[in-house]
């Protein structure tokens, strides 16, 4: 379920305290994002003296932010204000409201932090991690009342990055996934709450095409330069503004399902049609131009639709320019 929020901050993480525990670049960046948000944010790591470094290397990089445009005029005074490195994980948590986890992806060192953490926490406190592949419920086992434990997995970089992956465990409370989106969504970002799967869905997305990239590069189909040239300049270029499913509704999901036949020839077990497809096909439901599809936007804002895609696509290309390429070559 996602929701589409506005990306400014809102002044309802005020009253809020917040720890967050492992101030490294992910950690760091996730501090950064919530203390702008208005909240009290306490960083904690293995001592002191590192959360104290962190704590002035993010005041370092928001003065480099603002000169370069990216964060607002004064945001290094609100981290000043609002941000504070704790001595150890205990005094950052005591009174914290809400605890984000971002140590290093080893189990042990999770199971071990969160253990920690749910010792010294008030019991109401939620507690999320930003892992992005260890399963919620199996960190859920170090922590006491795991109905108040649940995934909160920011993207690198997290300052910039909008979405935000809300992962509840089978245990978790109703009521912890609906303050998790509400402190997420006052700290000016978007949430999608997904099951407790392997690679939940932003990874699982992610290497897909991962995968068949470096399959191409490997059978010589083409370069990594060529794949990554493809991905930015046709179906990538549409993804900052539609997903897959609303770009299938618009290309005609009868369209998707001949080209599923025909990629089978190549690929039959690979590129089996999803049932859901070709449910949705038989059943006459072929998208925008039908009004019923994956997202059921009625036709007769097909007009709309379209005007809106082909500014977007204009307004890109000319940020893509203004910006010039990216330094890889």
């Amino acid at each position: 379920m996602t929701t589409p929020e506005a990306t400014e901050p809102t002044a309802n993480n005020a009253a809020r305290k917040i720890a967050v525990v492992g101030s490294g670049y992910m950690g760091g960046g996730i501090a950064q994002v919530l203390a702008l948000g208005g909240a009290r944010v306490a960083l904690a790591d293995v001592s002191a003296e590192i959360a104290q470094k962190n704590y002035d290397r993010l005041l370092v990089e928001s003065d480099q932010f603002i000169a370069d445009g990216l964060f607002p005029a004064g945001s290094t005074e609100i981290l000043k204000q609002n941000l504070w490195a704790a001595k150890d994980i205990e005094e950052a948590v005591a009174d914290a409201d809400f605890i984000e986890e971002c140590v290093p992806e080893v189990l042990e060192i999770k199971h071990q932090s969160l253990a920690r953490i749910s010792a010294a926490a008030r019991p109401d406190a939620v507690i999320g991690s930003n892992t992005s592949t260890i399963s919620i419920a199996a960190l859920a086992e170090a922590v006491t009342h795991p109905e108040r434990f649940l995934g909160v997995h920011f993207s690198n970089p997290s300052p910039f990055i909008p979405g935000v992956e809300i992962i509840p465990h089978a245990e978790t409370s109703a009521a912890t996934v609906a303050a998790s989106r509400e402190l997420v969504h006052a700290a000016g970002k978007q949430t999608a709450v997904v099951k407790d799967v392997t690679g939940f869905v932003l990874n699982r997305l992610q290497y897909a095409l991962f995968h068949e990239a470096a399959q191409l590069v490997e059978q010589g189909i083409a370069t990594a330069d060529d794949v990554d040239t493809l991905v930015r300049t046709t179906f990538g270029f549409r993804l900052p503004f539609f997903g897959p499913f609303a770009i299938a509704d618009m290309a005609g999901l009868d369209v998707y399902n001949f080209c599923y036949k025909s990629l089978q020839t190549g690929f039959p077990e690979r590129f089996a049609t999803p049932k859901i497809l070709s449910d949705l096909v038989e059943a006459g439901k072929l998208g925008t131009k039908t009004g019923a599809g994956f997202l059921n936007v009625p036709a007769e804002r097909t007009p709309e639709l379209i005007a809106y895609r082909n500014k977007a696509y204009v307004a890109m290309q000319k940020l893509i320019e203004e910006l010039g390429p990216a330094p890889i070559n």
